[in-house]
């Protein structure tokens, strides 16, 4: 691996005694830090991270030692410094920024004022923004904390308090001493905050916390599932959590969704707090997913720590997939598993198909590439389906017998992914380590071609992308996962033949990474065993995706949607509708700039939902199915897309009273959305306004998707506006506001050109955040014309040598290209096909 050269083999830090006052009023925090480690070579000069730091004293031993800045590193000189343990002592003081890393303040109003919590994120190096330290995962060490802060507030840390007491007018809070950890998990929150508290089974505190402008209820719902998963954790992996408590804390302000420091996980509001009268099933399953994800990570990065970033999925994919494992045993009435599929494979599947998307494993040679590492749809979705595949491959019970041991074996040390692999093989007797270092070490993954011919079926694998691509001639050890018992287990050549004289499926529990393309006979009987309702629900969900997938790939066309779609029309599950929806939203790239055929695309929208719209209304019904909850969101959707007159009439009777509360927060963005689209511009501007005062993010989230489905286009360049006035949009949430307006294709080209035009403000807003590389994301996964090819070419080229950018802009030019020679190959087809519908 080229990897740069880390400081820990220089030094390595046993214990840090580290001591912050953080001067609120004027935004600066000044400190010291006393070092106790090993030096392991001996020369005259030892190194440290130190970033946008100013030193103002080092000492060796108690001896004054001289030091000077390089880069991210304070080089420490002495005439001699021998091999052995010494202790490095280090003033300094350093400037609060609102760059959401290192130390940061997030603001908030109640009753009237302006007010501020102070966090820290330092994952992945941004420990270095706060104290001298070796910012690097594998350099574990102890740390005894002390914070000197305005007194009356609520101090939190990863451990808990030891004292507090007041010295001249400044409140002193110590902690206790953390178990051994890495710099990235250490963390703290300083403001005016509220908690409920429960406790585990086995006596770990557990506390739910936010800003007293929020609705004490609000956290009753995530405390229930941090308890209840943290106890889950602990009984599935065999492990006792090992800190006596265990915070969330709801930020008014955090890049991230969350991040997992040990004993003080830190959440957007979004993520951890559920109104209980006025929350989504879908929010509370989010919220749910999202405490069980940061919870995992207690064990899986935190006991255990990858050595080095090129490992990050070691963390990422299996919090990913653990996730799901827990809330599925916490709500098994959720069918979390199905929502798996729905939202983790289908981001791993249509981003693993573009040429030269990353590995799961990536080296980094710069650490400005590590926040590049953060892509969901490859580290999290991807690795988090690999996961599954593995507990698939070799059981549940070898699986969590394989886990149990890697635990025991490495607690409080850092690992490579081999280790795991060797404690799953162990526990399996299945050759992991083979069939998943070919999996984690190459990107994409194979599109499996299944033929039957006289009781003879034949399958065989090539990688499957979606735009232009270079052949790689990649082979997998594959899991088909077979229906038939006569099919091998592993598919890992280019092709194999069995016998069978029955109907076949491939990969049916939809956990191996790989899609499948049926000849024409398997394929007409599984779309008949879909009009019949004998196939289950997972299998038509799957069927569906991957003909999007293949359709994108060339390998059907995508005028083929059209007529399999009209096989679902009695589908029952809202599962499965998320799946057609998505297939109508596929459709819509070919009629943009044809008004006859979109406004079919339309009417077959709103024909395909018609008999769940009209059974299912408007209206909750007592005691009904979640199911059923979620389905009439859905097809409400789809008959607003249909411009539905009913529909569209309804929503205007429900936003009436303009009182956002008393609208269905299952129907709320749809509801928005159209009296946005249909309406005039006094509505964004009431959405607008209780956007600004609203304590809700659930609420700010359905406004601004209804406010960014305007097509009116001055209303757009207002909201471009918007975006960049901190006043009413955060900086957290402009990501979701550009995505939501370029993906519109109203707003596509005004957004398109606000990104150019404001690319230094964006520079200086998001440069060394790990989310930065989302704005060419999103503007590539948008982008359909030559012209806006070009564009994009044009501006972004210059900036591959951006270590954070590079990828995702050489990804983005494939993207864009798959997307407009998809729709100049497919276009006219899908047309005639949708012109010739009867929807009678």
């Amino acid at each position: 691996m080229n990897s740069p050269a880390k400081l820990l083999e220089t030094f390595a830090p046993d214990h840090y005694d580290l001591k912050i006052d953080i001067n609120e009023k004027q935004n600066i925090f000044s400190g010291s830090v006393s070092i106790t480690g090993t030096i392991l070579k001996g020369k005259n000069t030892i190194g440290l991270h130190s970033k946008d730091l100013e030193i103002t004293y080092v000492s060796i031993d108690n001896e004054l030692a001289s030091f000077s800045y390089e880069g991210d590193e304070i080089k420490i000189s002495m005439p001699e410094i021998s091999v052995g343990v010494h202790t490095v002592f280090l003033s300094f003081h350093g400037k609060i920024t609102d760059a959401m890393h290192g130390i940061y303040p997030c603001y908030y109003t109640h009753k009237g004022k302006k007010h501020r919590v102070f966090a820290t994120q330092f994952e992945s190096h941004h420990a270095r923004e706060v104290f001298p330290c070796v910012d690097e995962p594998a350099a574990k060490a102890t740390f005894q904390l002390e914070l000197t802060t305005q007194p009356k507030l609520v101090v939190l840390s990863n451990m808990p308090l030891t004292e507090q007491k007041i010295l001249s007018h400044r409140m002193q809070s110590t902690f206790e001493t953390t178990p051994r950890m890495s710099t990235y998990l250490l963390a703290f929150v300083v403001g005016d905050m509220q908690k409920k508290v429960t406790q585990t089974k086995s006596g770990t505190e557990v506390r739910v916390w936010s800003t007293v402008a929020q609705p004490s209820e609000s956290l009753d719902f995530a405390l229930g599932c941090a308890r209840n998963a943290l106890e889950f954790y602990e009984d599935y992996f065999g492990t006792p959590y090992p800190l006596p408590k265990c915070d969330h804390v709801a930020l008014p302000d955090f890049s991230s969704g969350a991040m997992e420091n040990w004993g003080l996980i830190t959440y957007r509001e979004i993520a951890l707090l559920v109104d209980p009268e006025h929350s989504s099933i879908d929010h509370k399953h989010h919220v749910a997913l999202v405490i069980a994800h940061e919870l995992a990570h207690q064990w899986f990065g935190n006991l255990v720590t990858m050595k080095w970033w090129n490992d990050l999925w070691l963390n990422e994919s299996f919090a990913n997939m653990m996730e799901y494992l827990a809330i599925d045993a916490l709500f098994p009435e959720w069918n979390i598993w199905l929502q798996f599929s729905t939202n983790e494979a289908i981001a791993a599947l249509r981003r693993d198909s573009i040429d030269g998307v990353q590995a799961i494993q990536v080296d980094v040679s710069n650490p400005d590439e590590i926040d590049s590492l953060f892509d969901p749809a490859i580290v999290y979705a991807k690795g988090g389906r690999l996961l599954r595949m593995v507990q698939n491959y070799i059981g549940e019970e070898a699986f969590r017998k394989g886990l149990r041991t890697y635990f025991s074996k490495y607690a409080y040390k850092n690992t490579v992914g081999d280790d795991l692999w060797d404690a799953l093989e162990e526990a399996s007797g299945k050759k992991i380590k083979y069939i998943m270092n070919k999996w984690i070490s190459q990107p994409g993954y194979p599109v499996v071609t299944l033929r039957r011919t006289d009781k003879v079926v034949n399958v065989s694998q090539k990688q499957f992308f979606i735009g232009p691509y270079q052949e790689k001639n990649r082979l997998w050890p594959v899991p088909l996962d077979s229906s038939d018992a006569n099919a091998p287990i592993l598919l890992d050549s280019t092709a194999i033949e069995f016998s069978s004289a029955l109907p076949i499926r491939l990969n049916v529990k939809d956990s191996a990474h790989f899609i499948t393309h049926y000849d024409k006979l398997s394929r007409d009987e599984l779309l008949d065993s879909i009009r019949n309702g004998t196939l289950d629900t997972l299998g038509r969900l799957q069927f569906l995706h991957e003909a999007t997938l293949l359709s994108r790939g060339g390998v059907l066309s995508s005028s083929q949607l059209i007529s399999m779609l009209q096989s679902y029309i009695n589908e029952p599950h809202e599962g499965v509708w998320d799946i057609i929806s998505l297939a109508i939203a596929d459709l819509r790239k070919f009629v943009e700039n044809d008004l006859i055929a979109e406004q079919k695309l339309r009417s077959f929208s709103a024909w395909l939902s018609k008999t769940h719209y009209e059974e299912l209304g408007w209206d909750h019904v007592i005691n009904e199915s979640e199911n059923d909850t979620k389905l009439r969101s859905t097809v409400i959707g789809m008959t607003l897309y249909g411009e539905n007159k009913n529909a569209i009439d309804k929503s205007f009777a429900l936003f009436e009273s303009r009182d956002t509360t008393a609208i269905d927060p299952e129907l709320r963005s749809l509801v928005f959305s159209a009296v946005v689209r249909h309406g005039d511009a006094t509505i964004v501007d009431h959405l607008i306004n209780q956007y600004r005062t609203t304590h809700s993010s659930e609420l700010q989230h359905d406004i601004c998707i209804g406010v960014t489905s305007s097509k009116d286009p001055e209303v757009i360049r207002h909201l471009m506006d918007l975006i960049m006035d901190g006043s009413v949009v955060k900086p957290q949430d402009v990501y979701l506001w550009f995505a939501l307006l370029i993906r519109s294709k109203d707003s596509r080209s005004i957004a398109w050109e606000w990104l150019r035009n404001n690319w230094e403000w964006i520079v200086k807003a998001f440069e060394g955040d790990k989310s930065f590389d989302n704005f060419p994301r999103y503007a590539s996964g948008a982008l359909a014309t030559r012209k806006q090819q070009a564009e994009y070419k044009d501006f972004f080229t210059p900036m591959q040598n951006i270590a954070s950018l590079n990828r995702v802009i050489t990804v983005g030019l494939s993207e864009i290209e798959g997307r407009i020679s998809l729709v100049e190959r497919d276009k006219d087809a899908v047309v005639s096909e949708l012109l010739g519908l009867n929807l009678k």
